[in-house]
């Protein structure tokens, strides 16, 4: 038996597949997150529960995954990343089977609820790559990592589609169940404890002061167009969040070990890619919103195909496709130009994307082609991301500074949905008996999304383009002592 690899080789065939195995890890929590989308027209009718009731299955996710991703993060950075990442899989895994076991909702909620922690699964990921591999993997490995966002979510709508179409619905959780519990095995085979640590007592006021604020902002965001934007509860969870917020930031700031670094993310090099990662969730979530109820309108439309659930998720898988093959490109980009200038140029393709949008939603090509585009741009700014992160923070604080950078993009996705359903429900026409947004709305939508994206591009090019600190470049990737020294961006 030969000589056991040291850590960050890639010679024995645990450390050669631990990179696919966490993209796997990745693509199954988007495709966790996407697979119940399919069934919400027909779960009031095989639970017995209301329209509202049901999308409490989107929602709880939704608030889960915002809170548990950067508490998580924070807990991986101080206890072990493989260990918090098993969690986060774990919990994947055992949400799917609750929910492939019950019809009753507050289980089926309850389960789904357990199910967003597997949001954690990125920034966890990410980290462990930026700890094991060598310095000249680790750009191509963090920019696959980070697609598998778009990649999983463009192939979870077909998948659970084909499903519920051909067999009993509590089959797609079956199957997440056994994709997860495999996920797991092998992240539990594959994936090696990093030794970087970052030591102290976890900051349990921060975390629930975070996951207070959070819940009353994303439910509010999230239920407004429901219960009404000038309804007592969203307005008082809007005042609540106005209250909380700001307190868990002064707490924090006073916090010897806060659950989130403010000082270091206050920064330019951290705070504006936080921003961007916020706008380009918004402009990215649009794009696959939108495109699915414009596709399945009726023809009397005028511009409607009226397509079939299957039909609608195979013209998003093209996007899926593009993430996956566009990922290694985006990363020699950012090797090349730096991560900075591959945000920029993804921020302005997406808005590209949505001109194309906005010249002919008409056309099935130019529609697959129009969010084709924007799904380039996606690729290119959720790659550079992450890397314009681990260049900015230490190397013991990047499980948690990348789970703030993917709670952005969540609030952005959030902050979409709620833009778009109000902007597609202040224009319909009554089509056949059933109001159905215009062709206006829509292109209405496109504009703001669009308009999002060169903001978003615009917030990229004001991020300082010094390079990473030496200890960066030389320590990343190795496993090491975290013997970095974050900027601080002024």
């Amino acid at each position: 038996m030969g000589p056991v690899p040291p850590p960050g080789d890639a010679r024995g065939p645990r450390a050669r597949l631990t990179v696919p195995v966490l993209a796997f890890g990745g693509i199954l929590m988007a495709v966790t997150q996407t697979v119940v989308v399919p069934l919400l027209p027909d779960l009031p009718r095989l639970t017995g529960s209301s329209a509202g009731t049901v999308s409490w299955l989107v929602t709880a996710t939704l608030l889960s995954g915002a809170v548990l991703t950067p508490v998580l993060g924070r807990a991986g950075d101080m206890y072990g990343k493989r260990r918090v990442l098993l969690l986060a899989l774990g919990l994947m895994a055992g949400g799917s089977v609750l929910c492939a076991l019950t019809s009753d909702i507050r289980v089926l909620i309850a389960a789904r609820a357990l199910q967003g922690a597997s949001a954690a699964v990125v920034p966890l990921s990410i980290s462990i790559l930026r700890d094991e591999l060598p310095p000249r993997r680790t750009a191509s490995a963090v920019a696959l990592m980070s697609s598998t966002v778009g990649i999983g979510a463009a192939l979870g709508l077909p998948l659970a589609a084909l499903i519920v179409q051909y067999a009993d619905w509590h089959a797609m959780f079956w199957a997440t169940a056994a994709l997860s519990t495999l996920g797991l095995l092998l992240a539990r085979w594959a994936v090696r404890e990093s030794p970087v640590r970052s030591p102290g007592r976890f900051d349990t006021w921060g975390a629930l002061g975070l996951a207070a604020g959070l819940v009353c902002l994303l439910l509010a965001v999230s239920q407004g167009g429901q219960w009404g934007w000038g309804s007592g509860p969203v307005l008082g969870l809007f005042a609540g969040a106005c209250v909380i917020l700001p307190l868990w930031w002064r707490m924090q700031l006073r916090a010897k070990q806060p659950l989130v670094d403010l000082r270091l993310a206050s920064g330019r090099r951290v705070a504006l890619p936080h921003v961007a990662a916020l706008l380009a969730g918004f402009a990215f979530y649009a794009n696959s919103l939108v495109t699915a109820q414009l596709v399945q309108a009726p023809l009397a439309s005028g511009y409607g195909l009226e397509l079939s659930i299957v039909a609608t998720g195979l013209c998003l898988l093209p996007n899926g496709v593009i993430m996956l093959v566009l990922s290694p490109v985006s990363a020699r980009v950012s090797t090349a130009r730096g991560p900075r200038v591959t945000l920029a140029v993804g921020a302005a393709l997406m808005a590209l994307g949505y001109v194309v949008r906005i010249v002919d939603s008409r056309e099935l090509w130019v529609i697959v082609a129009g969010a084709a585009v924007v799904a380039t741009g996606t690729t290119f700014a959720y790659s550079a991301l992450p890397t314009l992160i681990l260049r900015a923070v230490p190397v013991e604080q990047t499980a948690s500074a990348n789970g703030v950078n993917v709670l952005m993009r969540t609030v952005g996705q959030s902050l979409s949905s709620a833009a778009v359903a109000a902007v597609l429900v202040r224009h319909t026409s009554l089509v056949e008996g059933v109001q159905v947004p215009t062709l206006g709305g829509y292109r209405l939508a496109f504009i703001l999304a669009g308009t999002v994206a060169l903001v978003a591009c615009a917030a990229a090019l004001a991020i300082p383009s010094e390079p990473a600190p030496e200890g960066a470049r030389t320590t990343a990737g190795r496993g090491g002592p975290a013997q970095e020294t974050a900027l601080d961006g002024r």
